[in-house]
């Protein structure tokens, strides 16, 4: 009977343990999801844009929504070609403007997206 009640104590014990482990896990996740929510919305005031695409071209028309000079440039990804970027533009606070880059082989365009830089 005494190695029945010793392996009622350790597994008890095993369980509690278990218990307080899965409940800190949660704790550790939730700030990491929370940054990565905050950063999309903290980027997405300072331009706004939108992007098209021909098949073959790329194209990102931005606002600067800024009251300072923000850089942006478009970013092409081509099907079975390297990837493309266009020329930097410059943009005064309240002003609007267009980067373009072309898949010059491959499938031509899978993305269009911007960098700020």
């Amino acid at each position: 009977m005494s190695k029945r009640c010793g392996l009622r104590r350790s597994g008890s014990v095993a369980l509690a343990l278990a218990g307080a482990a899965a409940a800190a896990l949660p704790l550790v996740a939730a700030p990491s999801a929370a940054a990565d929510e905050a950063a999309p919305r903290a980027k997405a005031q300072v331009l706004s844009c939108t992007t098209d695409s021909d098949g073959w071209t790329g194209r990102a028309d931005c606002t600067n929504n800024t009251g300072s000079v923000v850089a942006f440039r478009v970013v092409v990804v081509c099907g079975w070609w390297p990837d493309q970027y266009g020329a930097w533009r410059t943009l005064d606070p309240g002003r609007s403007g267009t980067s373009s880059a072309t898949c010059g082989g491959g499938t031509g365009v899978g993305s269009v997206s911007w960098q700020e830089g």
